[in-house]
Formats: structure tokens, C-alpha cells, sequence
């Protein structure tokens, strides 16, 4: 009977240590995750298009200035966003591969369809960058270090 108990305990601490190990790993994944959310000002649901687009069959003016982030688009008949200026001049949208990219800040459209940043860079204003060690883009775009620090690992004065 001492025998059971005792292999029944240790099989119920290794069941508790093994949920708590994948719970403290699903929110370091979830905190990574929220982290790069903020960093990344190019994951918006919805672009304000600073002027209202034209030839739209929409209900309202209010969705006439509104594009949906990655919506269809077809080249031939129905490109609602080519060369289109969004959220106050922050974005350009184009239809690339048959959906709207904002090619200022999407890291696999950058400047233009098709054109995708190398490992470690983000698309900065229409530029792939490098903003590990870049000072007027440390760790993400528009971070500049002031006072002439250098910018290393993406931090400023590292």
C-alpha cells in the first residue's frame, strides 16, 4: 500500500511540474508576442485613407475612407489600392500579390511588391534597415539615439 501512495505522489509531482513548466512557457510565447506587437506600428486592422476613394459602391463616406489591412485586391479590375495614401501620409498602399501592403512598413513589400528584408531588418519608411546598429533606427523605426550614442543590439548608448 506505501508502495502505491509513493508511486502515486511521484507521478502527481511530475504531472504538476510539467503543467507548470508549458504554463510558464505559453507566456513567455504570449509576452514575445505582445512585445513584438508593439513594435509593430504595420499591424493595424484597418488603414484611414486620407482621401476618400473613388468609384466606391459603399454606403457611406465613412467606409469610402477605409480600407481593410490585407484586403483583395486584383490588378486587372479591381485595384482599390494602388498608390493609395493612408492614416496621414504614414502609408502607401499597393496591391501586391493581390492584397493591399503598405510598402513603407510591410518587411516582405518593402519600397515595392515583392521586395523582402534580409533577416534582422524591418522595412523603415519604404528602406529595409538594419536596426540592430542603425542610430536613426535603433531597435525599431523612428527610435533615434540623441547625443551622438552609438546604437548596438538595438539599443542606443550600448
Amino acid at each position: 500500500m506505501a508502495n502505491k501512495m509513493l508511486k502515486l505522489t511521484i507521478i502527481l509531482s511530475l504531472l504538476i511540474s510539467q503543467a507548470l513548466f508549458v504554463s510558464s512557457n505559453d507566456d513567455d510565447i504570449n509576452n514575445h508576442d505582445m512585445e513584438e506587437e508593439e513594435d509593430d506600428d504595420e499591424e493595424q486592422e484597418l488603414y484611414v485613407v486620407d482621401t476618400p476613394l473613388q468609384n466606391q459602391r459603399s454606403r457611406s463616406r465613412f467606409l469610402a475612407t477605409i480600407i481593410k489591412k490585407g484586403r483583395q485586391c486584383n490588378r486587372e479590375t479591381n485595384n482599390i489600392c494602388n498608390g493609395v495614401r493612408a492614416n496621414k501620409g504614414k502609408d502607401l498602399l499597393f496591391c501586391c500579390k493581390k492584397h493591399c501592403r503598405n510598402i513603407l512598413s510591410d518587411k516582405n513589400n518593402c519600397g515595392v511588391c515583392g521586395n523582402k528584408c534580409k533577416q534582422g531588418e524591418k522595412c523603415c519608411n519604404g528602406v529595409c534597415t538594419n536596426v540592430m546598429s542603425n542610430v536613426h533606427h535603433c531597435g525599431k523605426c523612428k527610435r533615434e539615439c540623441l547625443n551622438g550614442d552609438p546604437c548596438g543590439n538595438g539599443f542606443c548608448g550600448y
